[in-house]
């Protein structure tokens, strides 16, 4: 296939003082010698600085980012129906990436590819898997940390393990999906304590029930988040550029938004489900389906509610974050010329398409998401407005963020660096495609995508599904079977050989993709047998 243009990459850690033991880790199938990642602040910060001319110095930068937001969910996206001014104006002033994918789409192996630039494949983790802690050579805000960054974080924690363990942020005023005793529900039993806690509506966290946040708003898991931030803004250092991460738990369930704006969309025409000529109809053996059930055929009000629920919270969302980038253009008694913003989620979420119901799936309901970057507006001859077809992924904003801020990229980073692309400057070659995968269960996969088509193959029976999402992006149609695609199938097919060919697993054999093969959640570090 024909490559694509790509950005240049910066410079490793070339001349920076390291210390720590080393550590080895497998990356492409190779042994790459890394350092644990205890670098000496002094000499990180001075390699930044020297980055940097006088006119040029290192950024401010917002990092917001929501749980299981669909990539279809902005009004700049399409979604008329989607009232996300803020989120389009961000759009407007900086890039929106189309094809952007979690390329683990399940909450924990996203957010550490997140925060340390690597693949699921490579940092051990490809499923979900909790309470396991995670040693990484060194995350994105550690790296900025001993740059000189007054780094934070507020609301949504990383879920990573243990839960206060820092990864480099200074600052952690948190709340979590699901563990009681963190800052928020301390702060919700406090101001409402005959409430009984958040889920005392019982409406829980995977469910697709859904009804109104029962207190104030001001209460609101995501009104409590953006306070949190300005507080941070308030007493950050003013000596030293900042990178605050703001992480929203919306829209991922519990469905409870106030009530203003789940009385809009209630009464709002709303898309009904996507239905593939492939998706099987679930049946339920005359039994009502759980409420937590990945696989539904939700029908009248359920339905309605569960989806006039989760765009509820996202145009809560996106009203709170006007509040945070008014705020921001006053941060460090300067104005917002000097902030680089980043939007994102972690994953997205099914909603109902294909008879669907949460993430871990290769569709593009559940894998591709929202990516918006703004340069600071300072830079004046950069592209603003434009929408870029490559396809990156989350493990793209670590390198992206350290050029930005002249912080040297570390060598053993997967992800690319995207400044260059967002400058509008000249670019070489850049990735074909992104393999998404999820490891443990019976829908285990791999799958393959550049954006414009998409390879799917689940690890247990062999099953394959080929989607033309150029010409159907909503993935209705499966060609796996059709005659004239058959050509565009063995190229991906042996393109997934190739990407496969050196797993510990044994994906592939004798140059052919073998089913049935263990498919687990974590990588191991041995071949096996």
């Amino acid at each position: 296939m024909e490559a694509r243009p790509l950005a240049i990459l910066c410079e490793g850690l070339a001349g920076i003082a390291f210390q720590g033991e080393s550590k080895i880790s497998r990356v492409k199938g190779k042994e790459l010698n890394v350092h644990r990642a205890v670098f000496e602040r002094k000499s990180l910060f001075m390699e930044a600085s020297r980055a940097a001319t006088p006119d040029e110095e290192p950024p401010n930068i917002l990092f917001i980012m929501t749980d299981q937001q669909r990539g279809d969910c902005l009004g700049a996206e399409g979604a008329e129906f989607l009232l996300t001014p803020n989120l389009d104006e961000l759009a407007g002033d900086g890039m929106r990436f189309r094809c952007a994918y979690s390329t683990s789409p399940v909450c924990i192996p996203a957010r550490r590819s997140l925060m340390s630039g690597m693949h699921p494949a490579t940092h051990g983790m490809v499923g979900y898997c909790d309470h396991q802690e995670w040693n990484p050579p060194a995350t994105l805000p550690q790296l900025l940390r001993d740059a000189g960054y007054h780094t934070g974080l507020v609301g949504r924690t990383m879920h990573l393990h243990p839960k206060r363990k820092r990864y480099g942020f200074e600052e952690m005023v948190i709340q979590s999906g699901q563990e009681p005793l963190t800052d928020y529900e301390a702060f919700l039993q406090q101001q409402a304590p005959s409430l009984g806690g958040r889920y005392a509506t019982g409406v829980m966290h995977n469910d697709w029930t859904a009804r109104s946040w029962p207190v104030g708003d001001d209460l609101h898991p995501t009104h409590w988040t953006l306070n949190e931030a300005k507080r941070f803004l308030d007493r950050r250092d003013p000596s030293r550029p900042w990178f605050l991460t703001v992480s929203f738990l919306a829209p991922h369930p519990p469905l409870i938004p106030p009530d203003f704006y789940f009385q809009r969309y209630l009464r709002t025409p709303l898309p009904e489900p996507v239905i593939g000529d492939w998706a099987e109809e679930p049946d339920f053996r005359g039994n009502a389906p759980r409420v937590d059930s990945p696989r539904v055929n939700l029908r009248g009000e359920a339905l309605l509610s569960c989806r006039a629920a989760y765009y509820a919270l996202i145009n809560h969302i996106d009203d709170q974050i006007h509040r945070l980038l008014t705020r921001v253009s006053a941060a460090g008694g300067v104005d917002h010329r000097k902030t680089l913003v980043v939007f994102t989620s972690d994953h997205g979420e099914m909603l109902g398409d294909h008879h669907l119901f949460r993430k871990s799936l290769p569709y593009e309901a559940a894998a591709r998401i929202p990516f918006l970057i703004r340069l600071p507006m300072q830079e004046k001859e950069v592209p603003r407005g434009e929408v870029c077809d490559l396809p990156v992924c989350l493990e793209d904003l670590m390198p992206t963020l350290l050029d930005a801020a002249g912080v040297p990229i570390p060598e053993w980073v997967d992800g690319r660096s995207l400044l260059s692309v967002l400058r509008g400057e000249k670019v070489g070659e850049w990735r074909e495609d992104l393999l998404i995968e999820i490891g443990g269960g019976k829908q285990a996969f791999h799958a393959l995508t550049d954006g414009r088509e998409k390879f799917i193959r689940f690890s247990g029976d062999g099953r394959e599904q080929f989607f033309d999402l150029a010409n159907d992006p909503g993935e209705e149609r499966d060609l796996i079977h059709c005659p004239q695609e058959q050509g565009r199938i063995a190229l991906w097919r042996e393109r997934m050989i190739a990407r496969l060919a050196d797993r510990p697993e044994g994906f592939v054999q004798n140059g052919k993709l073998v089913a049935g093969r263990p498919h687990r959640v974590l990588v191991p570090s041995e071949p096996i047998s």
